[in-house]
């Protein structure tokens, strides 16, 4: 991931007032309003080994008019803070990406309105000190750059970072269908930390399987979006409570094993063979219980013909007698 930043603040100018106002219910006046511009995202190889191609960056620079800006990707209204106004696509001729291709970037004018609630972000962001932010969108597109598979649908085998016949894999963004927000965040030292892009519906179910394959393919630390997070959580929960009924399947099998034991051989302690029983796995225990169960169901059976041929002779006594 990149880290993207603010570049400087903005003296407004009619034709600027001129777009603020299709996204104001008044005018405002130039001192009311505090400009700015950002870079949001490029063509540049990132730290996750993702990039953006120029196609995706012309198709965002669309989606991204009018989205608002807040903190550390938390959908709350009240943390909006500004507004996309106006978007361009750059390409910087003087520079080449790590495939050689033209630098090419999002630039985004932004801006919010001066008040007392402003005022500190205002002049954090004059100061360089609120400087960072990252972009949430998605894409239907993922493409390896070595064999081309779309991982939204495909699988291969080549892992992002990883060099084959002398060229970096990486994931190719394209076909992004939708901006969600962009977001002041701090971007920590780790390696893994700046732009965030996200490939699932903002509000729907996150697909776990590719947030596993996030985990695996990380080579540093890596960072969640609040989606993945709440898909994480969910996921922990349903194994909390999977781990919970297999902790009652086992102890319910412990004490089934110990019973059957017991009703088989009634000389045998019952706390020896519940202490032998603890350490057991699952599959021993399982095949403890069924050899118990087939000796107790051949005890039973066995019972069963002793009382037939007791009763028996108890009515064929009872018979002699009344003969005699």
């Amino acid at each position: 991931m990149k880290q993207v930043t603010v570049i400087k603040s903005i003296q407004a100018q009619q034709e600027d007032l001129e777009k603020i106002h299709q996204y104001t219910m008044r005018e405002f006046t130039e001192q009311e309003l505090y400009l700015f511009s950002v870079v949001l995202c490029d063509n540049e190889i990132d730290r996750d080994y993702e990039y953006f191609t120029e196609q995706a960056l012309v198709k965002l620079s669309q989606l991204y008019l009018g989205k608002t800006g807040i903190f550390d990707h938390d959908p709350k209204g009240e943390n909006q803070t500004a507004r996309i106004y106006n978007t361009e696509v750059l390409r910087d001729h003087t520079k080449k990406t790590q495939y050689g291709e033209p630098y090419t970037y999002l630039k985004a004018k932004a801006y919010m309105v001066r008040s007392e609630k402003n005022r500190d972000l205002i002049l954090e962001i004059d100061a360089g000190i609120k400087k960072e932010v990252s972009v949430g969108c998605s894409v239907t597109n993922v493409i390896c750059s070595i064999c081309g598979a779309d991982l939204k649908t495909e699988h291969c085998n080549h892992i992002k970072g990883k060099e084959y016949q002398g060229k970096t894999c990486c994931n190719v963004l394209s076909n992004p269908v939708d901006a969600y927000e962009w977001s002041f965040v701090a971007v920590p030292a780790q390696r893994n930390a700046g732009v965030i892009k996200m490939f699932g519906d903002y509000t729907g179910s996150c697909n776990f399987e590719q947030l596993k394959k996030k985990f695996w393919e990380s080579q540093d630390s890596i960072t969640l979006s609040k989606q993945e997070i709440g898909c994480l959580t969910e996921q922990i929960q349903k194994l909390e409570q999977l781990k919970q009924l297999g902790e009652d399947y086992l102890r319910e099998l412990r004490n089934r094993v110990v019973k059957l034991a017991f009703l088989t051989d009634s000389q045998l302690n019952s706390k020896v063979v519940a202490s032998v029983a603890e350490k057991m796995s699952v599959e021993e225990l399982k095949s403890f219980q069924t050899y118990y169960e087939k000796k107790l169901s051949l005890q039973q059976t066995e019972n069963q013909m002793q009382l037939g041929q007791i009763q028996s002779e108890q009515s064929n006594s009872q018979y002699e007698s009344f003969k005699i």
